[in-house]
């Protein structure tokens, strides 16, 4: 592991400020089995970013703890609109960044985000940095602070 030099990945660095450290690795990190492999932690305490369509088109990220699978009928409860997973493509779009290495910031636009609740269980959780090789460290306090997002009951049970 080592500093990210990645412009994508400096990117996300830029907008976490120098309370944070994107780091990147040699080994894969896209996906949360990955990620917790590279790490070395539970794959629970991967924070990872799933983006959604809401029924009018709009962007919807979900950060899930890498434990859990997303209830889509859950979180479109929450949000008052039916929800489905998002394409390549969209995802690229709303978030500037490629599925596999989507981070919890550095957007284009503010987007309407959820939290996994049962992140709330750990003191150290690990983030995408914005490439499928790069994440950073972070507490559930600090991700709530930097995306805005709301914790809630989000896994299929």
């Amino acid at each position: 592991m080592k500093i990210a030099k990645h412009r994508k990945a400096k990117k996300v660095q830029e907008a976490l400020g120098p309370n944070f450290t994107v780091l990147e690795f040699d080994q894969p990190t896209a996906s949360a089995s990955q990620a917790a492999t590279a790490i070395g932690c539970a794959v629970a305490q991967i924070a990872k970013s799933l983006v959604f369509a809401d029924a009018t088109g709009g962007p919807v990220l979900v950060i899930a703890s890498g434990a859990n699978r997303v209830d889509e009928a859950k979180v479109g409860e929450i949000l008052g609109t039916s929800i489905h997973r998002a394409d390549a493509e969209f995802v690229k779009s709303a978030t500037g960044f490629s599925i596999g290495g989507v981070p919890p910031v550095g957007h284009p636009t503010r987007l309407i985000t959820l939290l996994d609740q049962t992140l709330k269980d750990f003191d150290e959780i690990w983030a995408a940095g914005g490439t499928p090789t790069s994440v950073f460290c972070l507490t559930p306090g600090q991700l709530n602070e930097l995306t805005g997002g709301r914790f809630a009951d989000v896994a299929l049970t």
